[in-house]
């Protein structure tokens, strides 16, 4: 029996290198900033989420030591037991007045934040209309709930007034969006989702992991952005992306927020954030209040590398955030884009089937707030030397550019 096992799992690796799907884990030798030591080579980073360079701000780290001394270094048992600290409960009293919200909870991750709330909240009886480009974590956390699915066309109103129209018979309706998609970097309709869903009864559920700390005043998110506060009934938020530390929450009503601590389970079964953690947490929803610079400075460094892109004639997609594609096509060409970058200097991690459709295959690049303009140049010119020798140079159409 195990050697059936292990020929099988010798199988589908040989498939995955077959289809140059097959990845190994990158090393970072030291801090993970703009430009670091990756496998051993000095690069320019491009493939990180630290979208304002908070994992390395010193006021973050101050606080994460200065709770590790007074707190220790974990809290010792899951929330409903006594792993609850006060310090817990200020991050989330933090979090609801940031995000204006009745009330937040925390969890361990933005995945275990989706799954537990999805899972949690909607019920057989009930149904979740879903964008067909929602991440991982939503499909996941669907698939955990008995609510009836239906599915929308990425981002086509048309199509999502349909579904609303055709779940009208369910108990509850929740139309559920990630704010910034995550592969190809645009930003959802959400003004016109909400609009829709009041018209259709439904209520709306935005996973802004990638907009936290990138949209909106002091980085609110697609809520603020569009002026939606009120009209959206529950919004999950990463804490390890441009807020640079780890975990996740859920932006909520009080009674939604009770219902989890009784039925989340990743809440229910997993140990609490570290005292570290959480501090640091506190102190960069303080940062982003109180260094606007930072968020100006990641979409002064957006416009001018995507404009960089587009001089260059690579297809970009439609990207409307920090986040862009630089599409190859095939996996095998993006692989051969991704490697030759790293060779002449940049980290830009390929992407392909099954995350996006294998003829769209991609490399995902992440601009943030720490880059210097000479490093955006430098990995510009090396997307043109790469996108010459792989035939990519000219071959998308220039997009817009982007703005906040």
């Amino acid at each position: 029996m195990q050697e059936t096992l292990r020929a099988r799992l010798t199988g589908e690796l040989d498939a995955l290198k077959e289809k140059h799907l097959y990845r190994r884990l990158r090393v970072v030798d030291g801090e993970q900033k703009a430009v670091c030591v990756i496998d051993g080579k000095e690069v320019i980073n491009l493939s990180s989420n630290n979208y304002l360079g908070l994992d390395t701000h010193p006021y973050l780290k101050q606080k994460a030591e200065e709770a590790v001394r007074e707190l220790g270094v974990g809290s010792g048992a899951v929330r409903t037991i006594i792993g609850t600290m006060q310090i817990h409960q200020e991050l989330e009293e933090r979090l609801a007045k940031f995000k204006h919200t009745e009330a937040t909870l925390t969890f361990q991750s933005g995945f275990t934040a989706n799954t537990g709330v999805l899972g949690s909240l909607m019920e057989d009886g009930d149904a979740i209309i879903s964008d067909e480009l929602n991440h991982a974590s939503i499909i996941d956390g669907i698939r955990l709930s008995k609510a009836k699915r239906f599915i929308y066309r990425h981002s086509d109103m048309n199509h999502l007034e349909e579904q609303l129209k055709a779940a009208q018979g369910a108990r509850t309706r929740l139309v559920v969006t990630d704010g910034v998609f995550s592969m190809d970097g645009d930003l959802a309709p959400l003004d016109k989702i909400v609009d829709l869903s009041e018209r259709y009864g439904a209520m709306v559920f935005v996973d802004d992991a990638h907009a936290s700390g990138v949209f909106g005043k002091d980085g609110r998110g697609t809520v603020d952005h569009f002026g939606l506060h009120g009209r959206v009934h529950v919004q999950v938020g990463t804490l390890s992306k441009a807020i640079g530390v780890l975990g996740g929450y859920v932006a909520c009503s009080q009674a939604l927020r009770e219902l989890l601590i009784h039925k989340g389970r990743p809440f229910l079964f997993s140990t609490s954030h570290p005292p570290g953690v959480t501090a640091a947490c506190i102190e960069a929803i303080d940062v982003l209040r109180t260094e606007p610079l930072l968020i100006e400075r990641l979409w002064d460094n957006t416009r001018h590398f995507k404009d960089g892109l587009h001089r260059l004639g690579l297809n970009t997609g439609n990207s409307q955030s920090p986040i862009t594609p630089v599409i190859a096509g095939s996996g095998e060409k993006a692989t051969r884009l991704s490697n030759r970058l790293f060779e002449e200097g940049v980290f830009a991690q390929g992407i392909g089937y099954p995350t996006v459709p294998d003829d769209r295959s991609r490399v995902r690049t992440i601009v943030t707030a720490t880059h210097t303009r000479e490093d955006l140049d430098a990995a510009l010119h090396a997307f043109e030397v790469v996108g010459q020798e792989l035939d990519l140079v000219g071959a998308g159409q220039p997009a817009a550019s982007a703005g906040a």
